[in-house]
């Protein structure tokens, strides 16, 4: 498999504890996607992000950033590399653009004005250059730590729960500049707790599961593979069982019996509700409403992880 921009092969980690975080996980991430990695606390993802960012050693195994090895060529692959962390940890007394010209700093860059004030107008920073940083809302300070990962032009970002504290609408602003940042040629890597931000956002998706990374799929093939569609009957009248004519269909009657839910491959070339619809009418049984709903991410998720 040709490596990608971020290349992780076998990789474990086993704590002076014991406990092994990770189980010979092999990841690659494409260069210019958005990548979400999911999972229950516990599972992995803050140790998988910790090692390729070089803050935490791996046991075994190894992980390339744009090429250059974690370990053997350690400035460069940081260098490839933004980390925004879930915990804002920045000087609460430090102005906007002093902390995002420090951060710069701490990676050896020159001193480059124009990108800062283009990270700090993309991230509509710019009017808060000057205001201290404990002035500012909540989601302000997340832009900030985006804008200090941003300083010294990494081509791959990780944003740790990027959106963990922040309003709906705040999120959804969130969601379009992490947007405008693939399309200016960033690598994106979310984790994330919020399930419908993965499935709106990324490109592909990840799921660890205690240590292992148990899938790996393109957003849109997974919802099509185990992503089912359901059609709900609300009945004329109730029924005291499911007939034995719709056996074959596997509908399942509601506990007040008047509703009949009938699950469907939205993808296949037949979904068998024409049928179905023919069937009840042989027999006599008569509906007033239908609807359709379609699984979402979040339950194809509990479905994999539940099932481990």
């Amino acid at each position: 498999m040709e490596d990608g921009i971020i290349s992780v092969q076998n990789l474990s980690k086993v704590y002076a504890s014991g406990y092994q975080a990770l189980k010979n996980v092999n990841l690659n991430i494409r260069k210019g996607e958005i990548f979400a990695l999911l999972g229950p606390n516990g599972a992995g993802k803050t140790t998988l992000i910790s090692i390729i960012c070089g803050i935490v050693n791996p046991s075994s195994g190894t992980v390339k950033a744009d090429g250059h090895d974690i370990l053997s060529d350690y400035r460069a692959a940081r260098g490839k590399i933004g980390l925004v962390p879930q915990e804002l940890t920045t000087d609460i007394f430090e102005k906007v653009y002093d902390t995002v010209k420090f951060s710069r700093g701490l990676f050896g860059k020159t001193p480059n004005p124009a990108h800062l004030e283009k990270v700090l107008k993309d991230l509509t920073l710019w009017e808060k250059k000057d205001n201290k940083i404990m002035t500012l809302s909540g989601g302000m300070k997340r832009r900030v730590m985006i804008a200090k990962a941003l300083s010294h032009e990494p081509t791959i970002l990780f944003l740790d729960e990027p959106s963990a504290g922040v309003d709906v609408e705040l999120r959804r602003e969130m969601w379009d500049m992490v947007r405008a940042l693939r399309d200016n040629g960033v690598t994106i890597i979310l984790t994330t707790h919020y399930i419908e931000e993965a499935q709106e956002m990324a490109d592909r998706i990840g799921i660890i599961s205690k240590g292992e990374l148990i899938l790996v799929e393109n957003k849109n093939d997974l919802m099509k593979k185990l992503g089912k569609k359901t059609l709900s009957l609300v009945l004329q009248n109730p029924l005291e069982e499911v007939p034995a004519e719709l056996a074959p269909f596997k509908v399942e009657l509601s506990a007040d019996r008047t509703q009949l839910t009938y699950s469907f491959d939205s993808q296949g070339e037949q979904t068998g509700i024409a049928a179905l619809i023919k069937k009840m009418n042989d027999i006599g049984i008569g509906f007033k409403d239908l609807n359709t709903s379609e699984s979402s991410l979040e339950e194809i998720f509990v479905k994999l992880v539940g099932g481990r």
